[in-house]
Formats: C-alpha cells, sequence, structure tokens
C-alpha cells in the first residue's frame, strides 16, 4: 500500500473529474478509534476559490496523485466546523511529543503517512515520522525514523507546550492573507502556538490580515517586550488600528516599549478621526529629496517589502525626508519613473498639479478623489505644507467594507453569497 504523506498534500490543488480546479487542500480530518486502531481519515478540508473552507469526504475522493487530489464532482458547499471528536491532522497532531512504546522515549511528530485500505475507498493513518529528542532550535539534529501508528502513544492527551515548526513548514508559502485563514480556523491553544513560532515579520505581516478579535487575542497572549516587537514590524496604520481596540493600560505598556520613533507614528496616527485621511494613512510612504534622480526613485520603488499601492508612486518633498517631511513638492508615477532616463531629477518630472489632501478628509471625499484622479495613493499634508503620509487604495478598502468582512471572507460568505446547502453526516463517514 503506497503512503502519502500528509506535508505533501498542504496547498494541493482539488480537481473535479473534468479538470477544472475546486480548491486546495488546507488540512485533513480525522477520528480516532479504541484501541491502537489507527485513525480513520474522515475527508479533506478544501478551501475553495471564493476562500469557503468546505469538507470533502474521503469517499468523493477518487485519486491522490501526482501533486493533485481528483473529486467525484459532487462537492457540497457547506462551510466546514470541526466537529469534537475530529482531529486536524495538519493543524493539531504535527510538532506534538509523543513516547515511543516500547522504549519510551520522547520523539516529535515530524510528519502523518495515511494510506488507502484495499479494495476500498476508506483510509486512515498509517505511518508516523519522527524525530528523537525534543524539538526547537535543535530539532534538525535527532535522529528521524518511520514508525508504525501503535509503535508511538501520546496522541489522545492535551499538550501545553506543542511546538509549530512543522505545521508552519507545510505553509511556508502561503501568502499573508492565506495564513491568516489557517490561523483563523485552529483552536485558540494552537493559533498561539504558531503565532509564537512565526518570526516578527511574518506575524506582523499576518496580524493586518485578521480579523480584529484574532488580533486582539493573539497580541494579548505574547510576552509585552515580543508584541511591542511585532507592532513595530507592522504598518503603522495597522498598528494604530489595534493598539485603539485594546484597553488604555495595555496600549499605553506597548507603547513605551516601542521604539520612541516608531511610537511617535503611532500616537500620531491616533490622534486623528479614524474615518479620515490622516486615521487612514500610513506614515511610511517613499519620500525623495529634489535632487533625488529617476535611478534613485526606481531603487526605492524595487523594495520587495512595500505593497504594490505604495511602490506606485514616489513623493518629492523637502528635507527632512521623515515624515512629517519639509515642504511637499510633489509626486512621480511609477509609470512616468519608467519613460524618462535614470539621470532626470525627480523634482523636474513632479505632478504639482495634483492637489493634497489635509489629514481631515473625510472617508467619502477621499474615495470620490481615489476615483476621480485614477490613483491607488494620495498625499497628505498639513497646513505648513509638509508630507504627512499617504493613504492607499486597499486601506479605503478595508474601512468601506463590512467591520466583519475579514471573519466572513475567511468563512467564503462574503465573495460569492453562496449559501451552503444542509448537509447529512454521511453514514460511512461521520458527515
Amino acid at each position: 500500500m503506497a503512503v502519502v504523506f500528509v506535508s505533501h498534500l498542504s496547498g494541493v490543488a482539488v480537481f473535479d473529474p473534468n479538470g477544472d480546479q475546486v480548491g486546495r487542500v488546507r488540512d485533513l480530518v480525522a477520528m480516532r478509534r479504541v484501541g491502537n486502531r489507527p485513525p480513520r481519515l474522515l475527508g479533506l478540508v478544501v478551501e475553495v476559490i471564493s476562500r469557503r473552507r468546505i469538507f470533502l469526504p474521503m469517499t468523493r475522493v477518487t485519486g491522490v496523485e501526482s501533486g493533485q487530489v481528483i473529486t467525484t464532482g459532487v462537492i457540497n458547499m457547506r462551510r466546514f466546523e470541526q466537529r469534537a471528536s475530529e482531529t486536524l491532522v495538519l493543524g493539531e497532531l504535527l510538532d506534538r511529543r509523543v513516547r515511543v512504546v516500547e522504549t519510551g522515549e520522547e520523539v516529535t511528530v515530524l510528519d502523518i503517512g495515511i494510506t488507502q485500505l484495499p479494495a476500498r475507498r476508506d483510509w486512515e493513518i498509517d505511518k508516523v515520522f519522527v524525530r528523537k529528542g525534543k524539538g526547537g532550535a535543535l530539532r534538525r539534529k535527532g535522529e528521524t525514523l518511520t514508525v508504525e501508528w501503535s509503535a508511538v502513544t501520546g496522541f489522545s492527551l492535551e499538550e501545553h507546550g506543542q511546538g509549530a515548526e512543522n505545521l508552519l513548514a507545510t505553509f511556508e508559502q502561503l501568502r499573508p492573507a492565506d495564513l491568516a485563514g489557517v490561523l483563523h480556523h485552529l483552536s485558540a491553544k494552537r493559533r498561539a502556538e504558531v503565532a509564537a513560532a512565526l518570526a516578527d515579520d511574518r506575524l506582523a505581516d499576518v496580524l493586518e490580515e485578521l480579523p480584529e478579535d484574532d488580533q486582539i487575542e493573539i497580541i494579548g497572549k505574547l510576552q509585552d517586550e515580543r508584541a511591542a516587537d511585532v507592532l513595530e514590524a507592522m504598518d503603522p496604520d495597522d498598528a494604530a488600528d489595534l493598539l485603539s481596540e485594546l484597553p488604555e493600560e495595555e496600549k499605553e505598556r506597548l507603547l513605551a516599549l516601542m521604539r520612541p520613533e516608531e511610537a511617535a507614528d503611532v500616537r500620531r496616527l491616533m490622534s486623528y478621526e479614524e474615518r479620515t485621511a490622516g486615521g487612514l494613512m500610513t506614515t511610511e510612504p517613499i519620500v525623495l529629496r529634489p535632487d533625488a534622480t529617476v535611478a534613485d526613485a526606481l531603487a526605492r520603488v524595487r523594495d520587495p517589502d512595500l505593497s504594490p499601492a505604495l511602490a506606485a508612486q514616489v513623493y518629492v518633498c523637502r528635507p527632512p525626508d521623515e515624515t512629517p517631511t519639509g515642504k511637499y513638492l510633489g509626486l512621480v508615477h511609477f509609470q512616468r519613473l519608467l519613460r524618462d532616463p535614470p539621470f532626470t531629477l525627480v523634482s523636474s518630472i513632479a505632478d504639482t498639479d495634483l492637489p493634497p489632501l489635509p489629514p481631515d478628509t473625510p472617508l467619502p471625499e477621499l474615495t470620490s478623489y481615489l476615483a476621480t484622479y485614477n490613483m491607488v495613493a494620495a498625499p497628505v499634508v498639513d497646513e505648513s505644507g509638509a508630507l504627512l503620509g499617504a493613504v492607499t487604495v486597499d486601506d479605503v478598502l478595508d474601512h468601506l467594507l463590512p467591520d466583519d468582512w475579514r471573519e466572513a471572507e475567511m468563512h467564503g460568505e462574503s465573495a460569492t453569497g453562496v449559501s451552503g446547502e444542509a448537509y447529512l453526516r454521511e453514514a460511512g463517514n461521520g458527515r
């Protein structure tokens, strides 16, 4: 019997019999059985195009091969909800510390192997790929081996210090928004463990894509110093939005732990009304002096950490270069930078006719401004003519959509409006 390791299924495309892609595998659902019998695999958690997560029974899977999953084509679109008797294989079993029955030695679960039973569509967990010794930073130095499910014990015990390195390895190629969807669907315990294992920059990117309740929960479980580091790594406007939702004492404690210049930017953003240009702007646009060249501008635009909206244009200002800058002179669109010689001064090609926005510009006017001038970002300038920041179209959309749009999107409910039919648990699959 061929063994398929679940880490190889993470993110794999799911196709119907006609070759049309249905979605991608995000996890596997298993049910433990009494005694030493291997858990039965009930089905797959599949994220369909609308980002709704649905349950695909293994009885509807006709093939798991060549980096793809083939289904019968009959798929129920009802949103997946985990039951108490069910286990998510990727989300809950990887990184667990269990013991080898024969020796009592503690090992860490790196992967899980599943196999299809002969002459049936049933699948079960067959193998466990483990590393001897404890997990953590030195986990790569231990001996690895593959054992039968019955050769290890401890999966049924609650574990308080479960790591997340191997789970994260299966999702390392995901965009922040997709990894945010993974976190949102984990238990609170696993969500905290995964957040603890993420690098500060990666966690910051993911937090920006999570619903408000998840953001508050995760930041509240981090040590204060780590929470401050993550807030510094977030875009200032997103950090300001998150801090504004925290109790005053906690907010001030975290701000005091942040670097003074980072905290100053966040405090300044929190001083503006939420649904205004000042409240929505980021304080870190690309700012260039008048004597900078097109080559200088293109070098700044190439920064991979910049969002496409912020990289779409540069702002020409007199010193100082950090916001609030010296006098704002104009902006140069990315397309214009591509049309002019590298030695051209940005001040000679800056658009000086486009009026900047005052920080108290309300959201409706801001929206009209972006639509009227076909802009993806707009400069925000104070009464003295200093550039305060830039408002990007993605921040505007965040505030035009319903408050719970992120959570609804993670359930696939807002993008399509498709309502799942009530579905019965299939007798052979518990669903």
